[in-house]
């Protein structure tokens, strides 16, 4: 029997608190509930103040108000909502009721808005309670680079230098900082301001030259909020190397032929060396992207930046007559 007696109070204490909170509970106190102390907001937005209230049994609530503003105005208005006044304001609307919950939705924020509300409500017999250290608001303009969003990037570099190159891995987080280390919010990101793709954090990996540009990342739900630019430059080492020859790889004797070394590259190529194939050795040509020659034989071209090199493809110049 004991065991049972101890089990049964050990439920009790664990539904007291849910007990407080129900209309009718047992044991109910005077009290206001704001299970939400910082409510953000972007300007022309929503905001909702969520909101719990009890009250001792033998009392009928009659009154439920709302204030914003310095501590006076708390308990003696004005009041941007008070039942007793039946108002049709389509800016403040009371989303509760008059037994528990006491919520309130404000409709346009604008940034007249921001600061700190509380919930009051008169009952009968006549008692009055005001909820204090109720909500903030924070409301920012329509643009994420305010202090309250930011924008920030993780990069894991496989070189020391800080240089952001082909395979490595990056991660750009969009934070609502009014969330704090909760990443609540939803956010579209775009590059060069088209819409690449949603989620919190962008993840890129093994990145390629495809992958530099602007980025920047809005809250899902409102197209205008933009954060700041990230410009992500991926550097590699150069590719696509080739050569081309003016007027063409068949000339008359005694003619020129002009050829010219094409590579991709970033940061762009750092050095050309050209080399003639003579047999089985290699006789260096040139160390400019253009070489002017007035020899027939078998020509390629060698680049290089910081990153790498890359050579191109072996061309032919022939003379042609007598």
């Amino acid at each position: 029997m004991c065991v049972r007696l101890s089990c049964l109070a050990w439920m009790l204490l664990l539904l007291l608190p849910l007990l407080l909170l129900i209309p009718g509970g047992l044991c109910r106190d005077w009290s206001v509930v704001y299970p939400k102390q910082r409510v953000c907001a972007v300007r022309n937005t929503t905001a909702v103040f969520r909101c719990l209230f009890t009250y001792p049994a033998g009392y009928t609530v009659k009154e439920v108000k709302w204030a914003h503003g310095e501590s006076d105005e708390m308990f003696y208005g004005p009041f941007i909502f008070d039942s007793k006044i039946h108002s049709s304001s389509t800016k403040y609307q009371y989303i509760g009721n008059k037994t528990s919950n006491c919520s309130l939705k404000i409709h346009q924020v604008e940034q007249a808005d921001a600061g700190r509300y509380a919930f009051r409500f008169i009952t009968d017999p006549t008692q009055q309670y005001t909820g204090t250290n109720g909500p903030v608001l924070h409301v920012t303009a329509e643009n994420l680079s305010a202090p309250i969003f930011s924008l920030d990037l993780k990069v894991l570099l496989s070189s020391g230098d800080g240089t952001v190159k082909e395979g490595d891995s990056l991660d750009l987080t969009c934070r609502n900082n009014c969330h704090g280390d909760k990443a609540s919010s939803s956010f579209t990101w775009f590059k060069n301001g088209l819409p690449f793709r949603n989620g919190t954090v962008l993840g890129l990996t093994s990145v390629s030259s495809w992958h530099s540009g602007k980025y920047s990342c809005s809250l899902s739900k409102h197209a205008g909020t933009t954060s700041g630019i990230q410009d992500i430059n991926v550097e590699y080492s150069p590719k696509n190397t080739s050569v081309s020859v003016e007027p063409s790889m068949e000339v008359d004797m005694g003619s020129n032929f002009t050829l010219t070394c094409s590579s991709q590259a970033n940061p762009p190529v750092e050095r050309y060396v050209w080399f003639k194939v003579n047999g089985d050795e290699l006789v260096e040509a040139g160390k400019h992207s253009v070489l002017v020659s007035s020899d027939e034989g078998q020509f390629f071209c060698h680049t290089s930046n910081k990153h790498g090199s890359q050579s191109s493809s072996v061309v032919t110049l022939t003379f042609t007559g007598e």
